[in-house]
């Protein structure tokens, strides 16, 4: 019982210190956070904090690999879906499974999101999530969702194009203030994705 109601602290103090991380960023920006920012704003003392993290880099680091790992989970967990709802979207239009749970994650988590990927967040996270994609949808995995050996156009280019294009549109969601149901926001990028722009803006049939 003692061991449960430790596991429970630790886990409450890890996310007052998370829900600390974003405030501060929203409203100064990472680079100029110190440790005592976050214990001041998180009530807890800074042996605290460094039992759990070396710095605020640490801190970040953590908060982001756990988003990422969450990410993957939901990827791999949805990729034997993925091929035979292309086959029908380009017809039915109808959203992703796979993008369906990822919004709803991103739902869940859209302060820390909102705060990474925002202008006073960490550049380089954007960096890590390209990479992140490459390794999920190709990579050197056999289970990767695209073989490289089928691509049209050399894949650096066109996981560059895919993460871009995902990542904008998810800062556009969580800076117009999430107004669009995980559902409706899947089914728009499913469109743009599987028909490309070009469909989605109504100019080729």
């Amino acid at each position: 019982m003692r061991e449960s109601n430790t596991d429970l602290r630790v886990i409450r103090t890890k996310e007052s210190i998370r829900d600390a991380l974003v405030e501060l960023i929203e409203e100064k920006g990472f680079d100029t956070i110190t440790v005592k920012d976050i214990t001041t704003r998180a009530k807890i003392n800074r042996g605290t904090f460094y039992a759990h993290y070396q710095d605020k880099y640490d801190l970040m680091t953590q908060c982001e690999d756990e988003i990422m790992f969450e990410m993957s989970r939901i990827a791999k967990q949805n990729f034997p879906n993925v091929a035979a709802e292309i086959e029908t979207n380009s017809s039915t239009l109808a959203p992703f499974s796979l993008a369906v749970s990822i919004f709803e994650y991103l739902n869940e988590n859209s302060g820390f999101m909102k705060a990474v990927l925002g202008a006073k967040g960490d550049l380089s996270f954007q960096t890590r999530l390209k990479d992140f994609m490459w390794k999920t949808i190709i990579g050197n995995d056999v289970n990767g969702m695209i073989k490289q050996e089928n691509l049209l156009v050399p894949g650096q280019y066109l996981i560059s194009y895919i993460a871009s294009a995902h990542i904008g549109v998810i800062q556009q969601w969580l800076n117009s203030g999430m107004k669009e149901s995980s559902q409706e926001m899947a089914r728009i990028l499913s469109t743009i994705t599987v028909n490309g722009p070009f469909f989605a803006a109504g100019l080729k049939k």
